[in-house]
């Protein structure tokens, strides 16, 4: 048995022009459309996600270092072309813009604090893994721990390179800070402060790098291999591909 008042609501419908039938279907389903159309969205965001994505294969950060396009080209997209690197499955993961420096007139000075928690964030997340930095960044970075003992990192990783002596040659020691009352400093300026610290080779610098040579930095850029980083081999590599190219 037909029900009447689908029959009369059919009947309406063919009734109505092309827009009049637009609308009428937009007032009558527009909430099973905008589910149908978000859920939509939602799958198909998810399939581009999966066919576009690269594996990073390395996280590099410039820290107080500023680089032109052509250096910064050098830096990704050379090593990963040098090392023969399938460009449609991976990538290089490099952080620029960031800046730390204790100097109040500093024009970088505001950006210190977004630049600190950033990098406070992908340490704490293994998403760095080389620094490049100037004295200042490395002291900052030395200072607080960050980087491996580099002397023991050429060891474990480049034992065999021809070029390990250049590498030595280029070793520089930082301070790091195991211990110090610096709460109790702020608390009550009078405090004198004191620290129980730690020296030892953390960094490269790179000035006999051809790549860094080239760039024509005026003052020293240091390289740091991050303590935590879970990918040693490729950083060890990048190394490599500085000092050959």
């Amino acid at each position: 048995m037909k029900n009447p008042a689908m029959e009369e609501e059919r009947r309406k419908f063919k009734s109505l022009n092309g827009r009049g039938k637009v609308r009428y279907i937009w007032d009558y389903y527009k909430l099973p459309i905008a589910v149908f159309l978000i859920l939509a969205y939602i799958v198909g965001y998810n399939i581009y996600g999966k066919v576009t994505h690269k594996d990073v294969v390395l996280y590099t950060g410039l820290v107080n270092v500023t680089a032109g396009d052509d250096l910064l080209n050098d830096l990704d997209g050379g090593f990963l072309t040098d090392t023969g690197t399938d460009t449609a499955k991976n990538r290089m993961q490099l952080y620029t813009g960031l800046y730390l420096t204790a100097d109040e007139n500093s024009p970088y000075y505001e950006y210190v604090y977004a630049s600190r928690v950033k990098i406070l964030a992908t340490i704490d997340g293994e998403q760095l893994d080389v620094v490049l930095m100037d004295q200042e960044a490395f002291d900052a970075f030395a200072r607080e721990g960050y980087l491996i003992n580099m002397e023991d990192f050429l060891t474990a990783h480049l034992s065999g390179y021809e070029k390990l002596e250049t590498l030595r040659s280029a070793l520089t020691t930082g301070t790091a800070v195991l211990e110090d009352n610096a709460t109790d400093v702020r608390l009550d300026p009078s405090v004198e402060y004191q620290a129980v610290t730690e020296d030892f080779p953390m960094a490269l610098e790179l000035s006999q790098a051809p790549v860094i040579r080239r760039a024509g930095f005026n003052g020293s850029v240091y390289l740091g291999v991050v303590a935590n980083t879970p990918r040693a081999e490729t950083a060890a590599e990048y190394i490599r591909y500085l000092f050959e190219n």
